[in-house]
């Protein structure tokens, strides 16, 4: 008789188990603004399966469980940070969620919504919720070095895919499967300037390739607009396509490219600005000139190609700074997965993570929204201000509502941002990095 197994790890240090964040009226009051049950209606023709959602004897789960009941119950878990689906369900039965009153569902009934209401439905929330923040039209503070690039281009948008985290094997079929099931792969398009998202794509193939999304940004890029992305996206058919349909994109060069130097309009001790010929051989031919700018910082050479070939429309030191930019759509994939728990998914259908993926991106989107208001209040340009900051802020100023019910949200922040630490701290690789910036680029500012 075989020994039971001895369990691994200290006890003490099991996983800890939070409770959910307190409501905000003000997050509260936006989303509702933004999400409103009225913008369902135009929704509810989506067929699932060749059955329609307004059929006329749905299950008892369909006709409890709405759209506009399970937009509040999947937001406000991304929201209020809520682990469990059964807490959840606690809170729904106990105060309500958002514009949904107290009631009574049991966990078995959401496991299964989650699974048979269609995803798309979400993604037309994501969507309407897109379009009226763009309608807002809201002013932001942009560094004064970018303002003549945003008066250049009718758009600059930053891409990027991203992998999801592995899903849980304990439901369904997945119980059979002897490795690690990956929940899918996303695609985000942000504002270069304001971070705001633009779009977001979603496939439950992991090892989907970058490249199959290029129709998707393709047809989603303004004509004057200019796309960073990074080295995933790279095609000789993508840039042909792109400077057809007088759309830009920037991106990296790529080490075993063999081009062709047609021009150089400008070089210096620590960069070369050049015209090139790519795709020299017929089977793989690239019918347009491309620009690379290829610039030393420290000990590297670094190479980075677009096919805007206008050195006054784009100059060298923005090509290669307004790359370094894309980081911001890998803080966008930070935020999201570790800030609002898209790490950790909620159900081990495909269908369920597609509609926390993007009601995760709905909130991220509000939560921008709720920055660039900081920004502006604080005259600060929207990457000094700490997104992950904003929004542990809330817990505070719910908090102190509670001593003082006129508080408004804005204005108290405004008022603690130093405690709160809403404004990013100047580090000391910022100041070395812009004196190496200063170095690099002396011989093109004379």
């Amino acid at each position: 008789m075989s020994k039971p197994r001895k369990k691994q790890g200290n006890p003490d240090f099991r996983h800890r188990v939070s409770c959910p964040a307190p409501t905000t009226q003000e997050i509260e009051s936006r989303l509702i603004e933004l999400v409103t049950p009225g913008i369902f209606a135009n929704l509810k023709d989506v067929k699932d399966k060749q059955r329609n959602l307004r059929r006329r004897s749905p299950p008892l789960a369909s006709r409890v469980l709405t759209l506009p009941v399970m937009a509040a119950i999947v937001l406000s878990l991304v929201y209020r940070q809520i682990n469990y689906l059964t807490d959840v369900l606690r809170c729904l039965e106990v105060e309500g969620l958002l514009w949904v009153e107290a009631m009574s569902v049991s966990r078995q009934a959401l496991s299964q919504r989650l699974e048979s209401l269609p995803a798309k439905l979400f993604v037309g929330l994501f969507e309407q919720v897109i379009e009226r923040l763009a309608a807002k039209k809201k002013r932001t503070e942009v560094d004064p070095r970018w303002s003549s690039v945003v008066e250049e281009f009718s758009a600059v948008w930053i891409a990027d895919a991203s992998t999801l985290e592995a899903v849980k094997k304990h439901l369904g079929q997945l119980q059979e499967k002897t490795n690690a099931v990956l929940g899918g792969k996303m695609l985000m398009v942000v504002e270069a300037f304001s971070h705001r998202p633009v779009a977001a794509f979603f496939d439950g193939d992991a090892k989907r390739n970058e490249t199959k999304w290029w129709q998707e940004l393709q047809v989603r890029l303004p004509v004057g607009g200019l796309l960073i992305t990074d080295m995933g996206f790279y095609g000789f058919e993508w840039f042909d396509t792109l400077t057809q349909q007088g759309k830009y994109v920037l991106t990296r060069q790529k080490a075993k490219v063999r081009y062709q130097v047609v021009r150089v309009l400008s070089s210096g001790s620590h960069y070369k600005d050049e015209i090139i010929q790519m795709g020299l051989h017929h089977t793989d031919p690239c019918r347009y000139p491309m620009r690379q700018v290829s610039v030393l910082w420290g000990k590297t050479w670094y190479h980075y190609l677009t096919n805007v070939l206008d050195p006054q429309q784009l100059s060298p030191q923005s090509v290669c700074e307004l790359y370094r930019r894309r980081w911001q759509i890998e803080d966008a994939f930070l935020l999201t997965k570790r800030l609002l728990g898209l790490s950790y998914l909620w159900v081990g259908g495909n269908n369920g993570v597609q509609m926390q993926v993007y009601a995760t991106w709905i909130f991220y989107a509000v939560l921008n929204d709720l920055c660039a208001d900081v920004a502006v209040a604080l005259q600060q340009p929207i990457e000094r201000i700490s997104v992950e900051m904003v929004f542990r802020s809330l817990y505070f100023f719910h908090r102190a509502l509670l001593q003082n019910s006129q508080l408004q949200l804005i204005p108290w922040l405004v008022e603690h941002h130093r405690s709160m630490g809403l404004v990013k701290a100047v580090r000391q690789r910022h100041r070395r990095n812009a004196a190496t910036s200063l170095d690099t680029w002396a011989d093109a500012l004379t």
